[in-house]
C-alpha cells in the first residue's frame, strides 16, 4: 500500500463529523489529527453512538452513575481538542447493529451540520490487528456511517422524513478512517499529541481503573512515533483517507 504524507499540511476543511461508538474512540484514534484540525479552523462535531454504559469493571455500578461520568469525561476532553459540538445518540453499549434506524440517525447528524469530512471507524475487522480494534460497535458504526455518506445522506429519496424536519441532501466530500499503522495517509500529529494526551486523561474512567496497570500513553507514544517513522515524523495518526 502506498503511503502519503500530509507534509505538514492538512487539506482545508470548514466542518469535520467525527461519528464513533463510544466515549474515549475519537480521541483515541484521532485525538491528534483533531485537535489540528480544530487549530486549523473547522469546525469539529462528535457524534458518540453508544451511551458507554459497558465502560466499567464493576457490575454493580448503576448504569446511569457510568453513562453521566462518561458523557462528563468526554465533553472535557473535546474541550480540551477545540470540539466545538459533542452530540450522543444514547444507544445501548454492545448492542450496535449497522441497521436502517442507525443509519437514519446518523444522516440526521450528517445532514444538520453538513461535514466537508467525516471520521469513522473502520467498516470491517482485520485479523492481524489487535482485536480491541474490532470491537463489533465499531464495525457496526463504520458500516452505518459509510452507507449514511453514501448513498443516503446525498439522497433526497432517502429518509424521506428528515426533509420534513428541514434537513435537506448533502454530499460529503472525503471520509478518514483511523487505521492502526497500515493506513495510506499519515498526520504529523507532533505538535498535537500532547494535547491528546491531555485529552485522554479526561477519561479517567477508562484510563485510570483501579488494579489497571496500562500505561496508555507510553503506548500512545510508542505507536505513534512507529507510525510517524515511515513519514519522517516525530508523532503521526494512521487513516485510510476516501474521497467521496
Amino acid at each position: 500500500m502506498a503511503t502519503a504524507r500530509s507534509n505538514g499540511r492538512l487539506p482545508k476543511f470548514t466542518k469535520v463529523l467525527g461519528v464513533f461508538a463510544h466515549p474515549d474512540d475519537p480521541d483515541f484514534g484521532a485525538g491528534g489529527s483533531i485537535a489540528r484540525l480544530a487549530e486549523s479552523g473547522a469546525e469539529v462535531t462528535y457524534v458518540i453512538v453508544t451511551d458507554g454504559r459497558q465502560g466499567g469493571e464493576d457490575p454493580k455500578q448503576k448504569d446511569a452513575d457510568l453513562i453521566a461520568t462518561r458523557q462528563r469525561e468526554q465533553r472535557a476532553a473535546a474541550k480540551v481538542l477545540g470540539v466545538k459540538n459533542v452530540e450522543f445518540l444514547g444507544y445501548k453499549d454492545g448492542h450496535l447493529a449497522p441497521d436502517l434506524k442507525l443509519r437514519r440517525d446518523i444522516v440526521r447528524q450528517i445532514r444538520k451540520y453538513k461535514p466537508d469530512m467525516v471520521i469513522t471507524h473502520l467498516p470491517g475487522r482485520v485479523l492481524d490487528m489487535p482485536m480491541g480494534g474490532s470491537h463489533p460497535d465499531h464495525l457496526a458504526v463504520g458500516e452505518a456511517t459509510m452507507a449514511a455518506v453514501y448513498p443516503d445522506s446525498r439522497n433526497p429519496r432517502a429518509f424521506r422524513a428528515l426533509l420534513k424536519e428541514g434537513l435537506q441532501p448533502h454530499v460529503v466530500k472525503e471520509v478518514w478512517i483511523p487505521f492502526w499503522t497500515q493506513g495510506d495517509f499519515l498526520v504529523d500529529v507532533s505538535k498535537t499529541l500532547d494535547k491528546k494526551i491531555e485529552a485522554l486523561k479526561k477519561h479517567r474512567s477508562q484510563v485510570a481503573k483501579p488494579g489497571r496497570t496500562w500505561d496508555f500513553e507510553k503506548f500512545m507514544r510508542k505507536r505513534s512515533h512507529d507510525v510517524g517513522k515511515k513519514a519522517g515524523y516525530q508523532y503521526a495518526e494512521s487513516f485510510k483517507r476516501i474521497k467521496v
